[in-house]
């Protein structure tokens, strides 16, 4: 049997062998412990593989980030120069580039002329002159266009700078007072908010960044040389950035001086409907009956096929006796008369668009016409662009033979943005609002022009329209329309539109002021001074329908003419001749002088 002492040292020891294991389970643990943390919390150190990331997949590309934005489409870096996808410079830059892929065709409007230029060579036209460039201006690959920065630079305000690895251009459009924020301490940028996300970029103390947003300790952020990504932007008991700051870059760009033609007086232009040669004779009658009229348009033209081939009703004797009581004589062109013609294939296409305006302004020349007056309507936005090429074309034409340049436009609104007013404006020199339609044949019914449909388009017109190139669009037509109870039958239709849905169905008519009148004296209607219209309003029962007109008269042409003047229009225009009383024009003198 084992000694008391014995027993005793054998207790001791196996105590310090226990306790000697917990201590070493608790330092595994520990180990571990630390291990799992710092793998879980510790910064990764992975970089990012920038050719998977930015989708770089040839070794000449380059990602574009325009104004802290990165955008879609790459650049290429062909002979030292960077070329950018077209449609990046048509959106952010210049819009006025403009690129003809089926007939591979880039052109430019410049106040000295217009620019053509055939990719993947360095000559190009300016006019009639030939020039060379350093480099080439435009080429193409896999279908796509790209287009020189150094020449886009030249007839764009902006600035840009090329950076390697990865391949990369900055661009920017900004220059005056750029917010930065300064980097306190060396960081990362990473593609995501995190320390386990690859890192983008190195940040330096001192480095410059832009804060595009904050979520929390990280922030999303744009470094000068077009990284854009994540950096954590707190700390335990510090701060990764500085106080905001601006950067100034000065501009040395001139803007183009795109010169108009401005008339001294004010215009009282009317348009003339004219549909045959025998219409042409009775402008002598149709004129007779006005007063003050300076400006009139016939309806001359329209497109005849997809070529940009033209009809023409011009006549010399019409221009000659115009011209005998002092009125000049803006031909309009539409796009309308000609079901068979495909507006945006005429538009688009660049040798359709030559033989348009060469035919225009060759029956400008040929019949002496002061002006033509463009009314091209029921646009798509697929024709925007071709559209506005055709004005700005079109622009350099009548200048140069000292012919007046005038656009009709809706009254502004979402659904017909791409008319662009403002660009129009650049290189037309009279932009044409037809303040009305308001409602029309197949809309509910109501007013063809209130007052403040009125007032609205003139003031949405002139945020991008200077005031001495507006004319206000006026009517002097009237839609009498016609509500006409619906049977049980067809209520209760499957079939039924939802106006026969509500009880009636609506059409409505177009008519003079003189009809207006008889209707009213006939109905024995009692007029009705609309405030909010500025109209009178008709309403009366025959037949078993329900009539209403909101009529134009000398009182609502003054309302909409006191639009013209209190926001100094360059004038008005009336749509059209024959459906005015001879005594309205007494009104529209009144305005006028």
């Amino acid at each position: 049997m084992a000694s008391r002492r014995q027993q005793t040292k054998r207790g001791k020891q196996k105590l310090i062998l226990a306790v000697g294991v917990t201590a070493l389970i608790i330092l595994i643990v520990l180990i571990v412990g630390l291990t799992t943390f710092l793998k879980k919390y510790s910064p990764s150190k992975e970089v990012t593989d920038y050719k998977e990331y930015y989708s770089l997949s040839e070794d000449d590309e380059l990602f574009v980030v325009y104004d802290n934005e990165q955008v879609q489409n790459h650049a290429i870096l062909q002979d030292d120069e960077v070329y950018v996808n077209y449609q990046t410079v048509h959106k952010y830059l210049n819009k006025r580039f403009y690129w003809d892929a089926t007939e591979q065709v880039l052109r430019y409007v410049t106040p000295d002329g217009l620019i053509n230029v055939t990719p993947d060579s360095t000559q190009y036209l300016l006019g009639k002159s030939s020039e060379t460039a350093d480099h080439v201006i435009a080429l193409v690959r896999d279908g796509e266009m790209y287009l020189s920065m150094s020449f886009v630079q030249k007839y764009t305000d902006i600035h840009y700078e090329v950076y390697t690895d990865p391949g990369r251009i900055v661009i920017s459009d900004q220059w005056d007072d750029v917010t930065y924020q300064t980097v306190k301490k060396n960081t990362q940028i990473r593609q995501k908010g995190g320390v386990k996300s690859p890192i983008l970029s190195e940040i330096k103390k001192g480095d410059l960044v832009t804060v595009l947003d904050t979520v929390g300790s990280w922030s999303k952020v744009c470094s000068q040389d077009g990284f854009i990504g994540y950096m954590k932007t707190k700390a335990v008991g510090n701060k990764y950035l500085g106080q905001k700051g601006e950067e100034t870059t000065a501009s040395n760009y001139t803007e183009p001086e795109y010169t108009s033609i401005s008339k001294d007086y004010t215009i009282n232009m009317a348009w003339h409907q004219v549909t045959n040669q025998t219409a042409n004779g009775n402008v002598a009658d149709v004129l007779g009956r006005t007063k003050g009229v300076n400006v009139i348009s016939p309806t001359w033209f329209y497109l005849n096929d997809n070529s940009g081939n033209i009809a023409s009703l011009c006549s010399s004797d019409y221009v000659t006796y115009c011209h005998q009581q002092g009125i000049e004589v803006w031909g309009l062109v539409s796009n309308l008369e000609n079901s068979d013609v495909d507006s945006t294939s005429v538009l688009n296409l660049t040798s359709s668009r030559d033989n348009l305006v060469n035919n225009l302004v060759a029956e400008a020349i040929k019949y002496d016409l002061d002006g033509i007056n463009v009314d091209f309507e029921s646009l798509s936005a697929e024709a925007a662009d071709g559209y506005l090429e055709f004005i700005r074309e079109l622009s350099i034409k009548c200048e140069n033979n000292d012919i007046v340049l005038s656009v009709d436009n809706y009254v502004p609104a979402s659904y017909n943005s791409f008319y662009d007013c403002g660009e129009q404006a650049v290189f037309a020199d009279y932009i044409v609002i037809m303040a009305y339609d308001e409602h029309y044949n197949g809309s509910d019914e109501g007013s063809v022009a209130s007052i403040g449909f009125v007032r609205q388009g003139i003031e949405d017109t002139l945020k991008d329209v200077p005031a001495e190139q507006v004319i206000l669009g006026v009517p002097f037509y009237t839609r009498v329309w016609e509500l006409t109870p619906v049977t049980a039958s067809e209520d209760q239709s499957d079939q039924a539109s939802d106006e026969a849905q509500s009880g009636y169905t609506v059409s409505s008519e177009v008519v003079s002021m003189s009809e207006v009148d008889t209707r009213v004296a006939t109905n024995a209607v009692t007029l009705q001074w609309l405030d909010d219209c500025g109209q009178y309003y008709a309403e009366y029962e025959h037949d078993g329908k329900t009539y209403k007109i909101w009529v134009e008269d000398q009182k609502s042409i003054g309302e909409k003419l006191d639009v013209m003047k209190n926001n100094h229009l360059a004038g008005a225009s009336f749509w059209k001749l024959g459906y005015e009383k001879n005594t309205i024009w007494d009104t529209i003198a009144e305005y006028m002088n």
